[in-house]
Formats: structure tokens, sequence, C-alpha cells
């Protein structure tokens, strides 16, 4: 997909079934579509009927690894979520936008700009390591219901540092790149919340900008 910074790549898997919803998902910084925690939360959403795409942002298309400024980042993101709900598909199913790392903080800074039901934050980088005043906490003022998945042993912040508001699903013994044994079967309580989430936005009249706010 075209983008002012050149073009996206975008990865969509469709699930056996009609689609309950669009799970839209982001890469870390300096990684890619197929970390460990993202090929997880798209096999998952995928037995449970949601369409997933996961999205390579311009500065990795063209073969960079240090991250464009994030006013790019997010305007990149914003004219790939444009062009998945103007399909005829997409434009009417709810969408939950959501990455790792960057593409968390992506994710969420944008939350409003492109209507999303909801923010699955996957190893949000809170701050940087050995630096918690410099706390990002401000980014996760969403405005829609939020999930952060978060390793026990992430140096960019654990549970415990995040704002007593913010729903946490801790995963024990996983640093920030998420990448445990069995990490399917850990993220049980992303699958609940995206279900969750998808069925509040499909029953909002608002088409999904609510005050339903579902939990773990």
């Amino acid at each position: 997909m075209d983008t002012a910074f050149g073009p996206a790549e975008v990865v969509t898997q469709r699930p056996a079934s009609a689609p309950i919803g669009l799970l839209v998902l982001g890469h870390g910084a300096g990684g890619g579509i197929d970390a460990p925690d993202l090929v997880a939360v798209t096999a998952l959403a995928l037995e449970k009927g949601v369409l997933v795409a996961r999205v390579r942002q311009p500065y990795r298309v063209a073969g960079r690894r240090a991250p464009a400024p994030a006013a790019q980042l997010d305007l990149a993101w914003t004219t790939v979520l444009a062009h998945l709900r103007a399909t005829a598909v997409e434009q009417r199913l709810p969408v939950i936008v959501g990455g790792r790392s960057s593409g968390a903080r992506v994710a969420c800074r944008t939350a409003v700009a492109t209507g999303a039901a909801g923010v699955l934050a996957l190893a949000f980088p809170l701050h940087s390591p050995g630096h918690p005043e410099k706390s990002r906490a401000s980014e996760l003022e969403v405005g829609v219901p939020l999930l952060v998945v978060q390793g026990d042993r992430d140096a960019f912040g654990t549970a415990t540092d995040f704002p007593a508001h913010v729903t946490v699903c801790e995963v024990p013994g996983a640093d920030h790149r998420l990448a445990v044994a069995a990490l399917g079967a850990q993220l049980a309580g992303v699958l609940g919340w995206l279900l969750a989430t998808f069925a509040a936005a499909a029953a909002s009249a608002d088409g999904g900008i609510g005050p339903h706010r579902p939990v773990l």
C-alpha cells in the first residue's frame, strides 16, 4: 500500500469462517511482522474468526532497521488503516489495532484517528531501561478499551509500573521479546479480551467507540 513515505506491506490472513472483526498489528522498531508474539496472537485470532492484517512500515520495506520519526510512523499507519477500512468487507467490521513495542506505541497514539474499537499493546516500552522516570504512560490514554501484554522481566517496564487503570496481562518469565515456550497458552486472556471487545463494538451504535471496557 502506498504511503507518503514509500510503500507499506500488509500481510492479511483470513479465518475459515466469516470474520467477526479485523485485528491490525504493527511490528517493533528494528523487528518484523514475524516476531513470536505477533505470530502467536495471529494464530489465536484466526482460530476464533478474526481477520488479521500485519503491517510492515515503509522504512522496513526499504530495508532500514532504524525507525522513522514518530510522525512518519503514525501517518503511514493511519494511511494503511484508511485503505483497509475502504475495502468492501473491512469497512463493515469492528477494528482493533495493536502491535509490539514501537508498533504498540503507534497504535496507541493513533487509536482515535483510526476509529479503533480497542488497542492491544504487546511489550509496550513504558520507559527506557533503567529510566523509569521517563515514562510514556501518557500514550496509554487511548480513549478506548486497552490491553497491555507485558513480560514480568521486561526491562522497559513490568506490570507494577503501569498506571492502576491500565489492564495488564503478565507473561511469566518473559522479557521484552515475549519469546517464551508455549506463548499461545499464556495468551488465553488476550483471546478473551479480543472477543469481548469485538462483541461490544459490534453491538455499539457508535461503531465501537463507547464506554464499555471489557476486562480480563
